[in-house]
């Protein structure tokens, strides 16, 4: 097999593995491990009937919204409403295309899309997101779906402000945009949030943990914003809007609307995980060069990293209330967008003050020119 078969070869491998072996499995289960979490914290039972410890009842579930009618409302802008779902469901799985979610395996690297903007294509992709909520809801022509339209727009375009400015600290630290090397810092000087799983002598990241701490918790309150998740769901609020933009929706279309809010639960997972927990990583466990059991252990390290973020999400939504709409408005604007940018400032102060901003991974001269300018530079640069 040449490279270039091998490649495209690998590469439909992996987009079938991760999207139809793990991810939508992940998606139907995180339905089903909600349902049980939310009745341990209400002392209920939860699904509990189809199968041992109700474990097929995702299964049920999907056969349902699969044979319901498919029902569309005479008074609905057609196109549009059938559009809406879709843009609700494919920006959150297409986003997972750069997260590497392993080292390697068989020597085949274990992300499908290696590119050197790779957080840059993460927001691209998941602002789009909010198309299909805005169009959802004014493609229904009903007065509930459109109130849940507006408040996403203006919900999503404000967080994902502080989102952006989150990640920032990161990227002056590293001085790259792909998440690999990200990742591979992560390993070389301790995780952000976690410096002592790593280099935990390296005195740069210990000055820079409580700032990375800011940006993690910015970043994390950020995504729960961004997927419409407690105390941020006011686009959907059922005490306010009946179902909010997917009012008008059944069957299929409705089934596409609620998964793609569990496959955007798992894609912001799968970023905070890469960003500032080390992705694959865990100490002591090499990398998918010493064989590959190691190769599949790091598969299951990184996504039993986002299977304890998705319980946090499930446990914030069970734990607290719902915010009035002028306190989420503050609270991104007032709040996140300063905090987060005085941050980006600190950070910039602590590396200009103690060390060169770009160590290891980013752009650097070639160690030939000795840092003089007008040297030859290196083979980042070129």
């Amino acid at each position: 097999m040449n490279p270039t078969t091998f490649f495209i070869f690998t590469t439909l491998l992996k987009i079938v593995g991760i999207v139809f072996v793990v991810i939508l499995p992940m998606v139907s289960y995180a339905v089903y491990a909600e349902r049980k979490v939310s009745a341990l914290i209400q002392d209920r039972l939860g699904p509990n009937r189809v199968g041992p410890a109700g474990l097929f009842q995702p299964i049920a579930d999907a056969m349902k919204f699969l044979l319901k009618e498919d029902f569309t409302p005479a008074h609905v802008n057609k196109f549009y409403y059938w559009l809406a779902p879709c843009l609700a469901m494919v920006p959150a799985i297409t986003t997972i295309a750069v997260v590497p979610f392993g080292s390697t395996l068989f020597g085949v690297p274990m992300v499908i899309a290696d590119i050197n903007v790779g957080v840059l294509f993460v927001f691209a992709i998941a602002s789009l997101g909010v198309y299909g909520i805005v169009i959802g809801g004014w493609a229904s022509n009903s007065k509930y779906p459109f109130l849940g339209g507006v408040r996403s727009t203006s919900q999503m375009i404000s967080y994902e402000l502080s989102l952006g400015l989150a990640v920032i600290p990161i990227f002056l630290l590293i001085g790259n945009l792909r998440l690999t090397e990200v990742v591979q810092y992560q390993i070389d000087h301790g995780w952000m949030i976690v410096p002592f799983a790593g280099d935990w002598r390296n005195p740069l990241a210990w000055l820079l943990a409580i700032p990375m701490w800011i940006s993690f918790a910015v970043f994390a309150i950020a995504v729960f914003a961004e997927t419409n998740r407690l105390p941020f769901d006011l686009p959907e609020a059922e005490t306010e809007l009946v179902g909010g933009y997917h009012t008008e929706y059944s069957s299929m279309k409705f089934a596409l609307f609620f998964l793609g809010e569990y496959a955007a639960m798992i894609t912001g997972s799968a970023i905070i995980v890469t960003l500032f927990l080390g992705g694959w990583h865990f100490p002591g466990i090499p990398d998918g060069s010493h064989g590959w059991i190691f190769g599949l252990i790091n598969i299951f390290v990184f996504f039993a990293k986002i299977v304890v973020l998705l319980f946090i999400f499930i446990w914030v939504r069970f734990t607290l209330p719902r915010f009035r709409y002028d306190q989420l408005m503050r609270l991104g604007w007032v709040f996140f967008f300063e905090i987060a940018l005085v941050n980006i400032f600190c950070v910039a102060a602590i590396l200009a003050f103690h060390a060169p901003p770009f160590p290891k991974h980013g752009l650097q001269a070639d160690e030939s020119d000795h840092g003089i300018p007008g040297g030859k530079m290196g083979p980042a640069v070129a």
